[in-house]
């Protein structure tokens, strides 16, 4: 098959690619305890551990950081980085974080309390943890055919509202400090919110009169998928069709490391005012002055053109048929991934690919370390190391629905040639899965453990 995607963009600066043999992968991998977090970068041939800050800036974004004003306070990039953020997003207070993690930090330290329940489509890793570490409970309450990897439903993303309302209703609106949409649903394959839904979300929690918050780090993403598979839309602007999306909400937390095609920065968006002074006085204590929040005046210029331009639809076609052709080539071969295709990854569905290897046994992250000995390629598992946990009450360890493997293809950054061996080292591991061996923790910390965990094989 050949890729009918082509580069909306010319290469003017490279970065060599480590080739290291397998052998030296083996003990690399070893010293890193079966953890590709601890393996150093250098070390990496084709790196999908994440989309995360690891986007190629444009020259428009290179020649702003050469116009940082870093001034303490009032800077100019800042009055720039909001006037683009409320253009697009709508919110009155825009409050910068050096990433989106912060953003759901200050905002979990205010707002969230122990006893509280947040409702999401499917919280990620660390908006999960945040909440967690707050003392309060995430619940995920999207569709159930987000948890069919086979079907083709075009919004898998989706909020089910009589699993929302049932939630509602069990703990109570006054337990809810917020209700929460993930566009597009990272922990759920990379699958979009339709408008329609977003609308409907945000008609049942009025009734409860509750405010609706997004996590937007990939919200052009989920505007593109909107503008192609929500007919209505066919004819908007991706920034229309943002606009709108945001228009059901009352604010938004943004990792600007994904869709503001920035290598660092972050922001927390609201139109509460006294929330927002909250916000602002907490921010100066753990980030920075609010005209700043952590990063330097020439990131948030960054970020701010970088949001512009991430709303270009030439670039999300290149953006999302890079996901496809790489779908599209495992198909070939029969290689189980969550479908449709998502917006920034592929996602292996590893209960498929390793049937025979146990969730108790790490599967996914046990395809993890055969995909990095067999081509150099770092990815990463969200599945029950991620997202598995022993029971407070029983004892018992509980496992995710899915199990997932994520491919994230950085922005802007590989062309269709490392997306054609990345799809061949796959279908290559795929023809000789039954060598794959589950694996054992070793060590594990009491909060987001896959960060740091240690793991070994489990000898057959």
């Amino acid at each position: 098959m050949k890729s009918k995607y082509i580069e909306p963009f010319k290469i003017k600066v490279v970065e060599p690619i480590s080739q290291i043999g397998r052998k030296e992968r083996e003990l690399i991998l070893e010293k890193a305890g079966y953890n590709l977090f601890s393996v150093p970068a250098d070390k990496v041939m084709i790196d999908l551990l994440t989309d995360s800050g690891t986007s190629a800036m444009s020259d428009n974004q290179w020649a702003g950081l050469m116009m940082g004003d870093e001034s303490y306070a009032g800077s100019r990039n800042y009055y720039h980085f909001e006037e683009t953020i409320q253009d697009i997003f709508g919110y009155k207070y825009v409050i910068p974080t050096h990433q989106g993690r912060v953003a759901e930090n200050i905002l979990c330290s205010i707002k969230v309390k122990k006893g509280h329940c947040i409702p999401n489509n499917i919280h990620f890793d660390t908006t999960r943890a945040n909440i967690e570490h707050a003392g309060a409970k995430a619940v995920n309450c999207v569709i159930d055919e987000a948890y069919d990897t086979g079907i083709e439903h075009p919004f898998k993303g989706n909020m089910d509202l009589n699993k929302l309302e049932k939630v509602i209703n069990e703990v109570g609106p006054e337990n809810i400090p917020f209700c929460m949409i993930t566009i597009t649903n990272n922990s759920g394959g990379g699958q979009p919110v339709s408008l329609e839904n977003i609308k409907q979300t945000k008609a049942l929690v009025d009734k409860y009169n509750l405010p609706l918050l997004f996590d937007a780090c990939r919200f052009a993403e989920n505007a593109y998928f909107i503008k192609t598979r929500e007919k209505a839309y066919e004819d908007w602007s991706i920034k229309e069709i943002a606009k709108e999306m945001f228009k059901y909400g009352n604010g938004c937390t943004m990792s600007a490391k994904k869709d503001g095609l920035v290598n660092i920065g972050g922001f927390l968006c609201l139109d509460n005012e006294q929330m927002a002074d909250k916000v602002k006085n907490l921010l100066i204590l753990v980030e920075g002055f609010p005209t700043y929040g952590g990063l330097a005046g020439r990131d948030l210029e960054a970020v701010a053109r970088g949001l512009k331009e991430v709303l270009d639809e030439n670039y999300l076609s290149f953006r999302i048929g890079q996901i496809k052709y790489l779908g599209d080539l495992l198909d070939e071969a029969n290689v189980p991934y969550v479908k449709p295709t998502g917006g920034h990854a592929i996602y292996i569905d590893v209960k498929k690919f390793l049937p025979e290897i146990p969730q108790s046994e790490f599967p996914a992250q046990a395809l993890v370390c055969e995909l990095y000995l067999a081509g150099g390629i770092r990815s990463v598992e969200i599945g029950s190391l991620m997202f598995g946990y022993k029971d407070k009450e029983t004892g018992e360890d509980v496992y995710p629905n899915l199990e997932l493997l994520r491919l994230a293809i950085p922005r802007r950054v590989y062309t269709t040639a490392h997306i054609e061996f990345v799809a061949q080292t796959i279908i290559d591991v795929y023809n000789n899965k039954e060598k794959i061996k589950g694996l054992k923790l070793i060590y594990e910390a009491d909060i987001l453990r896959h960060f740091t965990a240690k793991l070994a094989p489990i000898e057959s």
